[in-house]
């Protein structure tokens, strides 16, 4: 997207005398490197963090004409101003310099007594020094969630590491803003999602005047893959805008009525694309009218579900599993400063062990905002997602052969990764330890290996998430400083901002800037394949994000086509004849009579080749049951079977064979009533 400057004349002032002395002082000064080096800017704030990388970062792509490099697949580098804009404490830049943008917030001062959600977070009673530049004496730390660890010069630092993807998930939550007693600002979540946009590309405009003009600095936001390998290939960082938030377009519900409509959605889609947004959540923390969500544990559960019920007026609903997925369990633990909020009499309810599933999946109009993504070549997180949803979403994808599916920092159940990766779409881990980190990495290694995939980390910073503790000074391996980056170009020491330096091994990965140090401790920990797996990262998520770009929805052969069956129940209000099932409309169906042997044949007027058939169960669906195909509708030959149907939506692909008739013939219902199909598509892709 590009953004027409504005320009308007303004009186001179004392005032405005003053901001220009201030400038000269604070602002980008000369850099010995200028017209050299083209990774060092030729002006930078002064004074400013340093960045402790020297070398020149990697361009172009490998043999194979890959593109290389990390991928950050999650992170918040504007969640300050997110929450009603006193959550998360400092900026990730600011036009007065470093001094400004890492400040605490004003309630911390003068010793943290009042940083309510510090110790709400991080326990104890929240005083910490509240002092950031130049002395940093308590923040930014791994385990303080209300402090910035994006500042524009630790992200350059992760990209000076090798890391060339970014996804800037812009992000807020309603109901946490407005139960926080201090904001400035409004709770609306798109007020603040556009907020973030913006200041994402001003914080672009920003880094590109240091590099001397527009276009010319490592920070590129990308609104398509092309342009993000481009980005790559010039050894930069392609930063792609996402959304995360809890009512996303106003699809809140209340008391399972949903406040939003089918206009709203469109609207929502829309206003988002234009601003550059390529992938987002549909659902966050708490049920709304699109999704059902992946609980949270303990007692921060507890404190969202009391969220929910503020928000909605229901609390989270449970229901036992039906395969091996799950939701997280809730958890009975007390969270007490939350449950004061909740009215007289209302107490969170108890849940069974054996019942860990929500209730709640994927709405007609989640549905309807599914294939209203897919429209528009998004990708959609599934992380966050309750199982019941994320199964209906990957039914979908995988009814269209849709690839652009995203799990980006460990929120869902790991028995959906192989579906994932069958469909084409990228997976990464959230920022775990580098122990654990590896173990995970090693655990689907396989899998990667099947798919011939790279691997991705969320680091979920300024997202309230903990991050990697310090393993200390005396582990058996720890990162020496300083060291090679992984591809071998760089030298990378220390990091130094103001009077404070960073050391991983006995400070964690306390901001941003830490990332080339964690990815070192994971070499140590976990080995060079982890590591390498890591460095594929850029190529995979830009295969899935283009080959989203790129998809095509199949032409559905049997859409219209003449339909007969074995049987079809009567009723005297309603047709249930079998050309409803290839009508094209979800909303009328054929339905059999109430015995296992029974078959839909559809007649394909012509002879094509079937890769793929697609069948719309109503409640009444078929738990055995096979495809049949033939050419002359006298010889049947049997190309697909389950014995394990359970209703919804069923996926079929198989080698492609020429046939003008497709068989469904049902050997075992799965309920008492017959079977019964909304859809059929047949498709020869």
């Amino acid at each position: 997207m590009t953004r027409q400057p504005h320009h308007r004349r303004r009186p001179i002032t004392v005032l405005s005398l003053l901001l220009l002395v201030m400038a000269v002082t604070l602002g980008p000064t000369p850099s010995s490197a200028a017209g050299t080096d083209w990774w060092n800017p030729v002006a930078r704030p002064a004074p400013d963090s340093q960045i402790g990388v020297t070398g020149e970062p990697f361009k172009g792509t490998n043999s194979q004409g890959e593109v290389r490099g990390f991928v950050d697949a999650h992170n918040h580098i504007m969640a300050n101003e997110a929450f009603g804009g006193r959550l998360i404490c400092g900026k990730p830049f600011s036009e007065a310099g470093v001094a400004d943008a890492l400040k605490d917030c004003p309630e911390h001062y003068p010793d943290g007594s009042l940083a309510i959600f510090d110790f709400i977070t991080n326990g104890g009673d929240g005083k910490h020094d509240p002092d950031g530049w130049p002395t940093f004496k308590d923040w930014p730390a791994y385990d303080s969630l209300t402090h910035q660890q994006n500042y524009y010069a630790w992200v350059e630092r992760a990209w000076r590491g090798g890391q060339r993807v970014l996804v800037n998930d812009l992000v807020t939550n309603g109901v946490i803003c407005s139960v926080y007693p201090f904001k400035d600002r409004s709770c609306d979540e798109m007020t603040s999602i556009r907020l973030q946009a913006k200041l994402t590309y001003d914080m672009q405009d920003y880094i590109d005047a240091m590099y001397g003009g527009t276009g010319k600095g490592w920070f590129r936001i990308v609104t398509d893959s092309e342009q993000a390998r481009s980005v790559i290939e010039q050894g930069k960082l392609a930063v792609i805008l996402g959304v995360e938030t809890s009512e996303p377009f106003g699809c809140k519900q209340i008391l399972d009525i949903a406040q939003c409509d089918k206009g709203d959605i469109d609207a929502g889609l829309d206003e988002l694309y234009d601003l550059g947004v390529r992938s987002m959540f549909l659902c966050h923390k708490f049920d709304n009218a699109l999704c059902g969500v992946r609980y949270d544990e303990g007692g921060l559960g507890t404190a969202i579900n009391v969220g929910q019920f503020l928000s909605t007026g229901t609390f989270w609903q449970t229901e036992k599993c039906t395969g091996p997925q799950h939701d997280n369990p809730i958890g009975g633990a007390a969270a007490p400063s939350a449950e004061e909020e909740l009215p007289a009499g209302v107490e969170v309810p108890s849940y069974d062990d054996d019942a860990q599933c929500n209730k709640r999946g994927l709405t007609e109009l989640g549905e309807y905002a599914v294939r209203g993504m897919m429209q528009r070549k998004m990708m959609l997180e599934i992380d966050h997602m309750s199982v019941k949803a994320t199964g209906r979403v990957l039914d979908i994808f995988e009814s269209e052969s849709y690839p652009g599916v995203l799990s980006s920092h460990s929120w869902m159940d790991l028995n959906w990764t192989e579906r994932v990766y069958g469909l084409g779409g990228f997976i990464a881990q959230y920022m775990h330890g580098s122990e654990g980190f590896s173990a995970e990495a090693d655990r689907t290694k396989a899998l990667r290996e099947k798919y011939d995939v790279g691997y991705g980390y969320g680091t979920d910073m300024n997202g309230v998430g903990g991050w990697p503790a310090p393993r200390g000074a005396d582990a058996s391996t720890p990162v020496t400083y300083p060291f090679r980056s992984t591809d071998g170009g760089s030298v990378i020491d220390k990091q130094t901002t103001g009077s404070r330096t960073w050391d991983l091994n006995t400070d964690g990965a306390s901001h941003y800037g830490l990332v080339p140090d964690w990815i070192e401790d994971i070499r140590l920990v976990g080995g060079q394949d982890v590591v390498d797996d890591l460095f594929r990262g850029a190529e995979s998520y830009l295969d899935t994000w283009g080959a989203s770009e790129g998809h095509k929805a199949g032409v559905n052969l049997a859409k219209g086509a003449s339909a007969s069956a074995s049987s079809s129940e009567s009723n005297p209000f309603t047709s249930f004849a079998p050309g409803r099932a290839v009508d094209g409309n979800t909303d009328t169906r054929w339905a059999s009579d109430w015995s296992d042997e029974q078959w839909l044949r559809i007649d394909l007027g012509s002879t094509s080749t079937v890769k793929r058939v697609t069948l719309e169960w109503e409640r009444a669906y078929g738990k055995s049951y096979r495809i049949e195909v033939s050419t002359d509708g006298s010889t049947w030959q049997s190309v697909w079977s389950t014995t394990a149907g359970d209703g919804g939506l069923d996926t079929a692909r198989f080698n492609g064979v020429p046939a003008r008739y497709v068989r469904i013939h049902g050997l075992d219902r799965g309920t008492d009533w017959g079977y019964s199909l909304y859809e059929v598509g047949v498709y020869s892709s």
